[in-house]
């Protein structure tokens, strides 16, 4: 069964980095496409980021210029670098497996717990 762990969140001033990583178990890592997602509370999950089996990537524009997302098929985990927080940034950081077709990202069931982000200001 696929499993999703997250890490790399944490407490961060304004204006920092974060780099959030996201491990995959199972065979099938290389054939799939990842997004990244995000839930402040009392808000709804939103879309942040995603990246295809072969590179592609796709971002939200609040993020756009400021996240990279990326992937390491070797290690079967996937990242979210964050650059220049905001405040605004602050939610659970969430990795999801999906699909890519059309260059666009399809959410998929497979969730992992969550890693928290916090921004000062």
């Amino acid at each position: 069964q696929v499993q999703l762990v997250e890490s790399g969140g944490g407490l961060v001033q304004a204006g920092g980095s974060l780099r959030l990583s996201c491990v995959v178990s199972g065979r099938t890592f290389k054939f799939n496409g990842f997004g990244w997602y995000r839930q402040a509370p009392g808000n709804q999950r939103e879309w942040v980021a995603a990246v295809s089996s072969d590179g592609n990537t796709n971002y939200a524009d609040s993020v756009k210029g400021r996240f990279i997302v990326s992937r390491d098929n070797a290690k079967n985990t996937v990242y979210l670098q964050m650059n220049s927080l905001k405040p605004e940034d602050t939610a659970v950081y969430y990795c999801n497996l999906g699909t890519w077709s059309m260059n666009q990202f399809f959410r998929g069931d497979r969730w992992g717990q969550g890693t928290q982000v916090t921004v000062s200001s």
